[in-house]
């Protein structure tokens, strides 16, 4: 399912501070060379994450899927001068090419990368949380929003990508684990008293929470 018409899509790019060099050489690298470049975050997402970022100044960020480390270096442009992100990937080669990226921008001294299952590392990091972003498999997201959220500090916030999974949550029924897993996280999401939300009908549909 087309979510967002691609007349919009570049409107809006096109209204919107135009990317960094490094974040740009990131996009084409990963749309030429990697089998999965949807998984990118892109230009209007990601001038988004990089808003939030700022808006909240946090001093620890969690990113649970690093992926090429586009996302990750839109959060550290937030970060308070002692501020520091973790970000967690499990497949090795997208974490060292992830890592090459941060090692060349501004940030790199404030990215901590973690790779391996989120599920074990996330309980190892002594942190309290001011932001956490979940963007990894689908099938892990009510165990990370659950291993994440005693650790967020009172009205801090926890974002989730891709909660319309290509259109497929939106669905009674959806086909494929992945996309009944996001259905079903949406639904636990959408069923707690303890968190405020609002989904936003961004790229693949991201959850704003915060919590109370």
């Amino acid at each position: 399912m087309e979510l967002i018409h691609p007349d919009v899509e570049s409107y809006a790019a096109a209204l919107s501070s135009p990317e960094e060099a490094l974040l740009e050489e990131i996009s084409v690298f990963t749309s030429q060379h990697h089998r999965e470049p949807h998984m990118l975050s892109g230009h209007v997402q990601g001038k988004l994450l990089q808003m939030i970022s700022h808006l909240l100044q946090p001093r620890r960020i969690l990113e649970i899927g690093t992926f090429t480390g586009y996302s990750a270096l839109c959060l550290a442009s937030g970060l308070v001068p002692d501020g520091v992100l973790h970000t967690i990937e499990l497949r090795e080669a997208d974490a060292q090419l992830a890592r090459h990226f941060f090692d060349r921008s501004l940030y790199g001294s404030k990215i901590i990368s973690h790779q391996g299952a989120a599920a074990e590392i996330i309980p190892t990091l002594n942190e309290t949380w001011d932001l956490v972003f979940i963007d990894a498999d689908k099938t892990g997201y009510v165990e990370y929003f659950n291993l994440v959220l005693p650790a967020v500090r009172q009205n801090g916030f926890i974002l989730a990508d891709n909660i319309f999974f290509h259109g497929e949550a939106l669905k009674e029924e959806p086909s494929g684990k992945s996309a009944r897993a996001i259905r079903t996280f949406n639904d636990y999401i959408r069923s707690r008293a303890d968190i405020d939300k609002v989904a936003l009908t961004i790229r693949d549909g991201l959850y704003l929470i915060r919590k109370l």
